[in-house]
Parts: C-alpha cells; sequence; structure tokens
C-alpha cells in the first residue's frame, strides 16, 4: 500500500476528486495523474473527531481497515480516507464494512462484482 504524504497530493485529490460519504467515513477518489503499481492513499481526521488520541485511533482504524481491501483496489488510483466522529467508537468489522462499501460505490475495486 502507497501512501499519500504531501500535502499538494491531498490537495489535488480534495480539488479533482469525487467524494463519496458514509457516516463513518468519507472517500475521495481521484485517478492519478502518473501510471503507479498500486493505488495510493491518505489518511486524515479532522479537530471534529476529537482530541489527538481520538483522531490518530480514527486513522489507525482506517488504516488496518484499508489494509485488508488493498489487494482488490485498481492501481490508477489516489484515495483519500476522511474520517468521522462516529468511527472512535466502532470496531474493525464496521469500519471495514463501510469502507468497502464506498469502494464500490466508487468503483475502484478490481474485481468484477462491483
Amino acid at each position: 500500500m502507497l501512501r499519500l504524504r504531501s500535502a499538494t497530493d491531498f490537495e489535488r485529490v480534495r480539488r479533482d476528486g469525487r467524494s463519496y460519504a458514509h457516516p463513518l467515513v468519507v472517500l475521495v477518489a481521484a485517478r492519478s495523474p502518473q501510471a503507479q503499481a498500486q493505488a495510493r492513499v491518505g489518511f486524515a481526521a479532522g479537530r471534529s473527531v476529537g482530541t489527538a488520541v481520538k483522531r490518530n485511533r480514527a486513522k489507525r482504524l482506517l488504516r488496518e481497515a484499508f489494509r485488508s481491501l488493498a489487494a482488490d483496489v485498481a492501481p490508477e488510483w489516489d484515495l483519500l480516507c476522511i474520517a468521522r466522529a462516529p468511527i472512535v467508537e466502532r470496531k474493525m468489522p464496521e469500519v471495514r464494512a463501510a469502507l468497502a462499501q464506498l469502494l464500490k460505490q466508487a468503483h475502484v475495486l478490481n474485481s468484477p462484482d462491483q
């Protein structure tokens, strides 16, 4: 799993991408400007999620949920996962299901049953 790290990449995905919402997470998907072997993904949690401890937990949950789904994501995508406040009270299976639903909605999966 490749990560989006620079602020310019985050801004480009937010500006050019299409967003898909769920009560736990928002997914923003944009086509990558350069060809790459894997999709790149960034994780964010704003102050509305809570204290630094809660924001870090939200990002850890999202990273781990995405890790289990990363093999099915098409390589030409840059993705941004933005945590929402209720995510810190949820367990991993719920977060994984929410992220899987958003990835299917965004049509970024390689699998034929999107």
